[in-house]
């Protein structure tokens, strides 16, 4: 059997809190699921990045954004995009541990995969 790839660009952060729950959610269970799981931080989602700021993150009845990361991160990567990076100054040396920078070159190369499923929250 193939393991499936799930690729998930979230583009949400504490603007739009219910959105942003959804895609970590739906990443660390797609990751628990056994599919090879990609997550992209883009627009405000871009701050969960740094360390600390995940932990800053609350909803009610949501899983705590940290404890969602650690999943995705275990069976999967999590990808900050170059852009969005450089427009909020954030460098490699600030992210948090399993956190990588890359661009639109590596995400369509990813969603352009056989076996791959994509979707933007």
């Amino acid at each position: 059997m193939t393991t499936k790839n799930l690729v998930i660009k979230v583009t949400s952060g504490a603007d739009a809190p219910e959105r942003c729950a959804q895609a970590f959610t739906v990443a660390a269970v797609g990751a628990a699921s056994g599919a090879r799981v990609s997550l992209w931080l883009t627009g405000e989602s871009s701050w969960f990045a740094l360390p600390g700021k995940a932990e800053e993150f609350d909803l009610p009845h949501s899983a705590p954004l940290p404890d969602l990361m650690e999943a995705i991160a275990a069976n999967g990567t999590i990808t900050l995009c170059t852009q969005c990076a450089a427009r909020r100054e954030i460098t490699e040396e600030m992210l948090r541990p399993g956190v990588r920078i890359a661009g639109a070159q590596a995400f369509v190369a990813e969603v352009l995969e056989d076996g791959t499923q994509a979707l933007v929250y």
